[in-house]
């Protein structure tokens, strides 16, 4: 009896370390955990998103996954069910569709994962614990205004717009034109959309030379359509053309300095990535992040008076 005692001991020194253990590693699985999901990274804006809210979280101590939707509301949501899989603490998301990505922020909800939104906004409250973008109708207006002064308040436009199912491009278009509407003298020639693709810009805007050769400028929903739109314009010999964008990429700032775009409205997303985080950790250790869910952060025209101090969206 003695060494059948002994024997369970030893055992029981053995596998009890083991099983609790295991257990732990199952339990914290995941416990840590802030996935970011972002659009494409070839955009400086949404890699900007996404290494700022990396960085902030890791900062903060939580181990990070981070995940490129491209836009594709699917993929999105396949990227909520591995978040949701492994347990996360906190989504911090810059959405594929207003609309498309209500179903996976629900999804979390239901899973217990809170879920932070920048930059876009979708369709639905109650849903998300926080929606923070920039202030996109003011600092749309901001770059309406200014384009319409640089015009002299007359001449043809046109205008590029991002994404349909994006909320920011009708957004910002809206305030373009409840800007240059107020003069008579303007006129828009063309608007059509470039899907906030710098390559799509160029292949737009030169059909649209072509119809319209007596254009004097061209404001743009975005940087990265900006870019494409003045390299198309300096292919064909109209590098005058006036051209503003919205954004506040260091590729814009590059070409303010050049005198070439003239004017870009600054998102200050790195800021907005970075509260994201904030609030999340605020909230995972309170339940409350003690702000509104949604929040708006103005915008800032940037010219040539202070482009030099323009820096991966953060105006110093």
């Amino acid at each position: 009896m003695k060494k059948i005692w002994i024997f369970v001991a030893v055992l029981l020194a053995v596998v009890m370390p083991l099983a609790f253990a295991t257990g732990g590693q199952d339990k914290d699985k995941g416990s840590n955990l802030i996935v970011i999901i972002t659009p494409g990274h070839d955009n400086p804006f949404f890699k900007t998103a996404a290494d700022s809210s990396d960085a902030k979280a890791k900062a903060m101590g939580y181990q990070t996954k981070v995940y490129v939707h491209n836009d594709d509301a699917n993929l999105q949501s396949q990227y909520f069910d591995l978040a949701i899989a492994d347990k996360a603490l906190a989504i911090i998301c810059d959405n594929a569709g207003a609309d498309a990505t209500i179903a996976a922020v629900q999804k979390a909800k239901n899973a217990g994962i809170p879920t932070f939104l920048i930059d876009r906004e979708i369709n639905a409250t109650g849903v998300a614990v926080s929606q923070i973008v920039a202030n996109n109708y003011q600092g749309a207006q901001q770059v309406g205004e200014f384009f319409v002064k640089l015009m002299g308040e007359s001449g043809d436009f046109v205008e590029l717009v991002g994404r349909e199912t994006d909320t920011n491009a009708h957004v910002r278009s809206d305030a373009y034109n409840d800007v240059i509407g107020q003069y008579s003298r303007m006129r828009r020639v063309a608007r059509q959309t470039a899907n906030w693709d710098q390559a799509e810009a160029f292949r737009v805007m030169q059909s649209i030379i072509q119809a319209n050769p007596n254009i004097k400028g061209v404001i743009c929903g975005n940087d990265t359509m900006a870019m494409g739109v003045m390299a198309a314009l300096i292919n064909a010999g109209k590098g005058n053309v006036l051209v503003c964008g919205f954004d506040g990429s260091n590729d814009v700032r590059d070409s303010i300095l050049r005198d070439e775009i003239k004017a870009t409205g600054l998102q200050q997303i790195a800021r907005i990535a970075e509260l994201a985080v904030e609030q999340a950790d605020r909230y995972i250790k309170s339940g409350s992040t003690g702000q509104p869910e949604k929040q708006l952060i103005d915008c800032t025209l940037i010219t040539a008076d202070n482009a030099r101090n323009l820096d991966n969206f953060v105006l110093k």
